[in-house]
């Protein structure tokens, strides 16, 4: 088969550039498209570029200025996107904060972030109000919904108006800010089962490498729904800076209610999600073709594509119209990670005419590993490695599994103030992942499964969990599945157990009794 030839991608060397990039060639265009109430906002890409400036220029005027650590945390908006655009602009610091979190995690990320500014939906307001003895740091609380201030916290309106009134005076200590390239512009706090989790520090070059290098092998097109959380950076690399890097338009999805109700109202062509989307989309449409007595139709539909497609013949889209109604009727592209994929569900969704594509990443990594191409779509694989890195595999097995290992200029600088962890991952600019895996002879990621959850039975053999978890879930009466070892009195790892939570809607249309 011929070498994989990766896109042309036209290079850019600052976050900042993203914007003015859009500006300059398209600054009409939509850059976002959120609700407000009933109505439905556009935002231009100019108007992005006023707004982000003007919020620069109120943290500058207020002391906010050469790295200061601003946080943020709630739920996907216009204001939150704002927020970050403008701080990775200018030469502070950005930390999200997961909106999950339990109060005490929340104080002590914005504590052991170093964070001077938070901004919030209203529901955090009082967490930091009620916690500010023990938050020495915090100079500032901005609260997103508010439009007047209180005595403890200012109003993200209130911000805005100052910021655009400097403008207006020719204000310029924002828009001539720069940091270094390899100083840290992103804090990302990896969530941890037990203890407290580690802030993953990023780099400005980080993220365009990332966001430049992942467009050699992804294909974006001109719509996205923005769907996960921003706190999360395969949201808010992968989907946020990388849409912009193309001057797509970015749809937010305020709610994961109502991921179909706006897939049908904004019409994306692309989205990112991680694979239970996907699984929950391929379950719904086969349930729906069974409860309308059209199942038949679809397998006969599908047979029937895929002898076409041999001939060169391509109608998915129009044989398969109703379910592409029902994602708004443009939909091209999934994108999913976070997790494996059963290669099924990536063939079903290939068959109808929409692009399953599998990546891999990490935070460390910014986050991005691998992704999978439309031109070379394997559904086993996690994708092509990005062009910039040096991915190997240490200390394989004897089928050459072994640990996934990451160089390049997308690895992280380390954890914050955690120098002991970091040295546990970083060997001589080596991330090593605790991923177990290999690397296909086209350069394809295949992910098994977790270095710690790695089972390994008496008679020597590996069994990874992740995998036969998976299998089990291509039942359909089977909603979630835990796979762990049975040891013997010595503690050696004999067998295997599956504990099952099944699915009752397919129980009881079956007519399946469970105990």
């Amino acid at each position: 088969m011929a070498k994989f030839k990766y896109n042309e991608v036209e290079p850019l060397s600052r976050i900042r550039d993203l914007i003015t990039h859009g500006v300059e060639k398209t600054p009409d265009r939509a850059a976002f498209i959120y609700k407000k109430g009933k109505d439905v906002v556009e935002v231009s890409y100019v108007n992005v570029y006023d707004d982000i400036v003007a919020l620069g220029n109120a943290f500058a005027a207020r002391g906010f200025i050469g790295g200061k650590h601003i946080a943020c945390i709630g739920a996907n908006s216009y204001k939150y996107v704002c927020s970050y655009l403008s701080t990775l602009s200018g030469d502070n610091v950005f930390v999200p904060v997961d909106k999950d979190l339990p109060e005490q995690d929340i104080i002590n990320v914005i504590n052991n972030s170093d964070a001077e500014a938070v901004l919030c939906d209203k529901k955090y307001e009082e967490i930091f109000i009620n916690n500010i003895s023990s938050l020495p740091n915090l100079k500032l609380i901005v609260g997103f919904d508010r439009e007047s201030d209180s005595d403890n916290v200012v109003s993200f309106s209130t911000l805005m108006a100052e910021g655009k009134k400097l403008a207006s005076e020719g204000y310029d200590v924002y828009t001539n800010s720069r940091s270094d390239l390899d100083a840290l512009k992103l804090l990302v706090y990896t969530s941890g089962t037990t203890g407290m989790a580690k802030g993953v520090m990023l780099t400005e070059r980080n993220l365009i490498s990332c966001v430049y290098y992942g467009l050699h092998v992804a294909t974006i097109y001109d719509r996205c729904l923005s769907v996960l959380p921003y706190h999360h950076t395969y949201e808010s690399v992968c989907n946020i800076l990388v849409s912009l890097h193309m001057r797509s338009t970015i749809c937010i999805n305020e709610s994961l209610r109502v991921v179909l109700s706006n897939l049908q109202l904004y019409k994306p062509s692309y989205v990112m999600l991680v694979p239970a989307f996907a699984e929950l989309f391929y379950k719904r449409i086969w349930a729906s073709a069974e409860e309308s007595g059209r199942s038949k139709k679809l397998k006969t539909g599908i047979k029937i594509s895929r002898i076409l497609r041999k001939v060169g013949i391509d109608i998915r889209r129009k044989l398969f119209a109703d379910i592409h109604n029902t994602f708004g009727g443009n939909l091209r592209e999934i994108v999913c990670g976070g997790a494996p994929i059963r290669p099924e569900i990536g063939k079903f969704f290939d068959d109808i005419g929409i692009d399953v594509l599998i990546g891999y990443g990490i935070t460390e990594c910014s986050p991005l590993v691998s992704v999978n191409s439309p031109i070379l779509n394997d559904f086993s694989t996690a994708g092509i490695i990005l062009p910039t890195l040096e991915v190997t595999v240490d200390n394989p097995n004897e089928d050459g599994d072994g640990e996934i290992c990451v160089k390049g200029p997308t690895v992280m600088l380390g954890y914050y103030k955690n120098p002991e962890a970091t040295a546990q991952v970083l060997i001589d600019g080596v991330f090593h992942t605790g991923d177990i895996g290999h690397v296909t002879s086209k350069n394809q990621v295949v992910i098994n499964g977790r270095k710690k959850n790695l089972i390994v039975l008496k008679n020597g053999k590996n069994v990874y969990p992740e995998e036969i978890e998976n299998y089990i879930l291509s039942i359909p009466y089977i909603k979630e599945v835990v796979v762990s070892s049975i040891t013997d009195e010595n503690g050696a790892e004999i067998g295997l157990a599956a504990e099952v939570f099944l699915n009752t809607e397919q129980t009881e249309k079956s007519g399946i009794v469970a105990d």
